[in-house]
């Protein structure tokens, strides 16, 4: 005989299903605005304790404590990442033109060399294929930055009310996500320190590199030294290529000018000073907040880029890093009763 399906696995099914499709619609509706939904999280989880601050112990008003930390988070926050982003935009076209020099540069100093490995190194390199992937590449970064100022309207709009309704809020998760309390209170727990790891750890230690290489471009006078502060400080964020990103254009530009000293004091300055400082700086972050593993910064970056633009080398390691916590507790809450039952069946 044909074994019917049971009507409950139907209509289950059908629900799931449902819910899949819904979600599906809403989500790519969303996904040009996910920037503002990161940002609304990452703000609330950094200034959640300054509110509880300032209402329960201050006796402030919830809405007034709430504009507050909005404008201070617009200004602390927002203006700086701004004028980052103004800054590139307007310097993309310097970034190219740099380009070019540096490609220029190095091919000078491989023809010096050609003659002694007698091989032709030159030929190897196509400097118009670097220069118009770079520009492309920048293009995006700032250019998607600025799609992403769309949403900073939802943003303030879900953290007022994220901020108001801070109890409705922590309620409504738990009766919605289909999980038991005790892995979604630990969820939260894992959201708040790598919030705090990826919002607040990897862009202070970029930013501290960065200056102590604008000290550097100072000290042994290197033409435009702010904008290579901006590039060093970028390309902070990204493990396994750090700083290399400024110093070494800088030193290929430098030493093809004649300006040797200069050329090899800003690489070994880089590589002792600025590293050792990249080191020591993230010793400190880290006692006070828990580490990134770089490959997850790594595939965060490479994954954050294309959709967030810029502040994408923020919430790219924040969205990697959550999907893991959510897979590491989905196995550690349904992992083991498969593990049980195969066990009882052997």
């Amino acid at each position: 005989m044909i074994k019917h399906i049971p009507a409950q696995l139907i209509r289950q099914i059908f629900v799931i299903l449902l819910i899949l499709l819904m979600g599906s619609l809403i989500f790519r509706e969303l996904l040009p605005y996910l920037t503002g939904v990161l940002g609304a999280v990452t703000i609330y989880v950094l200034m959640r304790k300054w509110m509880a601050t300032l209402v329960n112990k201050k006796k402030w008003n919830p809405s007034l404590a709430a504009t507050v930390l909005m404008v201070i988070s617009f200004f602390l926050i927002l203006i700086p990442i701004a004028g980052i982003i103004l800054m590139l935009t307007n310097k993309i076209g310097k970034a190219v033109q740099n380009s070019e020099e540096v490609v220029n540069a190095l091919k000078e100093q491989l023809g010096k060399m050609e003659d002694k490995i007698g091989y032709d190194l030159n030929s190897q390199i196509d400097p118009g294929a670097i220069t118009g992937w770079l520009s492309e590449n920048l293009q995006n970064l700032a250019g998607g930055t600025f799609n992403a100022f769309i949403a900073i309207g939802l943003m303030y709009f879900m953290l007022y009310y994220m901020f108001i309704n801070r109890t409705d809020l922590r309620e409504s998760l738990k009766e919605y996500i289909p999980m038991n309390r005790e892995n979604l209170k630990e969820i939260g727990s894992e959201v708040q320190t790598m919030v705090r790891s990826n919002a607040l750890g990897i862009p202070l230690v970029a930013l501290a590199q960065g200056v102590v290489a604008l000290i550097g471009f100072l000290i042994f006078g290197i033409e435009d030294p702010f904008f290579w502060f901006v590039i060093v400080t970028i390309g902070s964020m990204i493990p396994f290529v750090g700083t290399l990103i400024g110093i070494l254009p800088v030193f290929v530009l430098t030493l093809s000018t004649g300006h040797s000293f200069q050329a090899w004091g800003i690489l070994i300055y880089g590589f002792v000073v600025v590293g050792s400082t990249d080191n020591i700086i993230r010793l400190y972050v880290l006692k006070k907040l828990d580490n990134v593993h770089p490959l997850i910064t790594l595939v965060g970056v490479i994954v954050g880029v294309p959709l967030f633009g810029f502040l994408g080398l923020i919430f790219g390691p924040l969205l990697i890093s959550l999907f893991m916590v959510i897979v590491r507790n989905y196995r550690k809450e349904y992992g083991k009763e498969d593990i049980t039952n195969d066990e009882q069946a052997v």
